[in-house]
């Protein structure tokens, strides 16, 4: 498929398999730009293309798929995608799992959840950046405010020791998820703009209470879109709720913290 006019934004929502990452494609369309829409199961790619071609004029769809939990498939995402668009004008990282109830590892080594929600959204916007900084592009991260209560324990942040507590995971993912966001912002390439942003009052990930599971998710989408857009000023770094700008977590705003977290994703990356 043929890169988007210039005369469209292109804008990659990661996730959009899931009830929020679909919104937010089905947002893209609404506004009349092109959208790459990644999907985390390919058991879903047919279904997610059918439904957003409907909504769409004709090339302003592309469904890529790469199953975060495995970082190989990241790799390859990342190196085609920045291959085929030489222009990325926005990076919207929606995909995101809650923790599962027991210790989960991947064929990578890694804890599930960390690797889900941080390390593959950190390698595939890294392997972005070029095409985001062509185009003076936006990353939107979705985040959660319970990161605030995640810790890095840099002995074991895979989790193989110790007492697991799915909560506590899911915090630290994000967490890193948060950090990392802040350091696109400060160590990117020139011209980028990176937030993070829980976009609703309720955790997406942790739908516990029934109305939850179905409430609807448009306003949500429409803020994603809308803090992607150039013509919306921002806080470059900045972590919202919402629309409003708020305190993120200490660990967010250390940066001896966040140098210490990159260089041991780049070590990662590099080892890989």
């Amino acid at each position: 498929m043929s890169v988007s006019p210039s005369s469209t934004r292109t804008v990659l929502v990661t996730g959009a398999d899931t009830r929020l990452g679909f919104a937010t494609a089905q947002r893209v369309i609404a506004d009349g730009d092109t959208v790459i829409a990644h999907i985390l199961d390919k058991n879903h790619a047919d279904e997610t293309t059918q439904r957003l071609q409907a909504l769409a004029k004709p090339g302003r769809v592309r469904v890529v798929h790469a199953d975060f939990a495995r970082l190989t498939e990241v790799d390859e995402l990342g190196r085609a995608l920045a291959a085929e668009y030489p222009r990325l004008d926005a990076l919207i990282n929606v995909a995101s799992i809650a923790a599962p109830d027991a210790r989960t590892h991947t064929e990578d080594g890694h804890e599930l959840t960390l690797q889900v929600n941080y390390l593959a959204p950190h390698r595939l916007t890294t392997a972005l950046l070029p095409a985001l900084e062509a185009a003076r592009g936006r990353v939107v991260t979705v985040t959660s405010k319970l990161h605030a209560a995640g810790n890095l324990d840099y002995t074991d942040l895979d989790r193989r020791r110790g007492i697991y507590t799915p909560l506590a995971i899911y915090a630290q993912s994000k967490l890193a998820l948060t950090m990392f966001s802040r350091s696109l912002a400060e160590t990117g390439p020139a011209g980028l703009i990176s937030i993070s942003v829980q976009p609703t009052d309720f955790e997406i990930d942790l739908p516990r209470v029934r109305s939850h599971r179905t409430a609807p998710l448009d306003n949500a989408a429409a803020l994603l879109v809308q803090l992607a857009t150039p013509a919306t000023p921002v806080m470059n770094g900045g972590y919202y709720e919402g629309t409003e700008p708020a305190n993120a977590a200490a660990l967010v705003r250390n940066s001896r913290a966040r140098t210490r977290l990159a260089a041991w994703s780049n070590q990662l990356a590099h080892s890989a």
